[in-house]
């Protein structure tokens, strides 16, 4: 089970940084990310890390955005720089089997998700 924490309003400019707990996936072949999600859209992922600390995030959010784990991989971080109101949606953390694609990989076990709201 994973559990998401740390969401919350901020202006633009401003930063946040959630955390999702949970047993550590640090299975090879697996890997750990962050998605989001607004109404009437489909859910993105944001940025993964593998087993292996392969990292990739989407083209938006590189330079804002650093994906990490401590040292058990037990827990996974998503620090937010710079945020915008584009960056406002619901946050999941998720974990599973990698894909060839970054947007297929991670996708077994979710969280219940963390809302980030950004203002201009």
């Amino acid at each position: 089970q994973l559990t998401e924490s740390g969401g919350g309003s901020v202006h633009t400019g401003g930063s946040l940084k959630l955390s999702c707990t949970g047993p550590g996936y640090s299975y090879r072949g697996y890997c750990m990310g962050w998605f989001r999600q607004t109404p009437g859209k489909e859910r993105e992922a944001v940025a993964t890390i593998s087993s292996v600390d392969k990292i990739e995030y989407i083209e938006s959010v590189k330079g804002r955005f650093t994906i990490s784990q401590d040292s058990t991989k037990d827990t996974l971080f998503l620090q937010m720089n710079s945020l915008t109101p584009e960056d406002t949606a619901v946050y999941y953390c998720a974990a599973g089997p990698e894909r060839r694609e970054m947007g297929d990989s991670c996708q077994g076990y979710w969280g219940q998700g963390t809302q980030v709201t950004v203002s201009s």
